[in-house]
């Protein structure tokens, strides 16, 4: 009898590593889930700006098109008005060309900073560069048109003559910037997460003796994340309590089908507007 129940205690041990080496399985699964969703939640973000910044190159030539249909309607009139009306579209071409070559060095930027491996993009900047080329030995030509009919665009003319002899200047200060603003926009919407236990917080000095952060804790303990991406934090855990200041209308705690907690942040601003930094105690 004796070892009948003995060889019942040791079938039941095993039995329970069993599940709980399955457990472990289930939430390394689930961590290798989380991780790739946020990967592609960033790549597609990492597109839909740069295909804002294409739309926007993509409607500079359409206006540029529509102001060279007016300016040739006005050189077939006659007097000051029209003169004038060749020259006022003359210099929205010029600032929209502008505009158009700044914006396509701004994509070029953003791909060469992006995640996605860009072909496709890449070889899209290409032809768009080769479309501004192509409107460029357009306009000279046009200038000329104008000039022959002794239509006066001269201080214009000196204006293009200056911006053109400025381009790589201003592409390389545009560059810069757009370094800059994708570097601060970065910094803007990063934000650090940490979940443990009671004891594994204390070992890195996240929570000490009641307060949260108050020490030199261990950075290193965080997982960076951006708060235009990440939006769900699974605690994996039956218990869960937000330890740092963040407003309790701006996320949720429920649980999933296995009873684990699931912190969803439903209003990114106001959640992260008082603390870049969330802590949550789990058991």
């Amino acid at each position: 009898m004796r070892k009948i129940l003995l060889v019942g205690i040791g079938l039941l041990a095993l039995a329970a590593c069993k599940q709980k080496g399955d457990n472990a399985k289930d939430v390394a699964m689930q961590q290798q889930r989380d991780s790739l969703n946020r990967i592609i939640a960033q790549k597609d973000n990492e597109i839909d700006d740069m295909m804002a910044t294409m739309n926007d190159v993509v409607e500079g030539f359409r206006a540029i098109n529509e102001a060279e249909e007016r300016v040739t309607i006005a050189r077939s009139d006659e007097g000051t008005s029209s003169a004038e009306r060749i020259r006022e579209n003359m210099q929205f071409i010029q600032q929209t060309m502008q505009q158009n070559r700044e914006l396509i060095n701004k994509l070029r930027n953003q791909l060469r900073q992006s995640s996605v491996n860009g072909d496709q993009l890449r070889r899209t900047i290409d032809n768009l560069t080769r479309q501004m080329e192509e409107k460029d030995a357009e306009l000279k030509q046009l200038r000329a048109e104008l000039e022959a009919k002794d239509i006066q665009i001269g201080e214009l003319n000196e204006r293009v003559t200056n911006l053109s002899s400025n381009v790589v200047n201003l592409q390389e200060e545009t560059t810069q910037k757009s370094q800059t603003i994708s570097s601060q926009d970065k910094q803007l919407n990063t934000a650090w997460f940490v979940y443990g236990t009671k004891k594994e917080l204390r070992e890195q000095r996240v929570y000490d003796d009641g307060h949260v952060l108050q020490a030199n804790f261990n950075h290193d303990y965080f997982t960076k994340i951006d708060i235009r991406v990440d939006k769900e934090i699974r605690l994996y855990s039956r218990s869960a309590k937000v330890l740092t200041a963040h407003p309790s209308s701006a996320y949720t705690l429920t649980q999933d089908a296995n009873k684990q907690y699931i912190l969803r942040i439903t209003n990114p601003q106001l959640f992260w507007s008082t603390s870049k930094y969330l802590v949550v105690l789990v058991k």
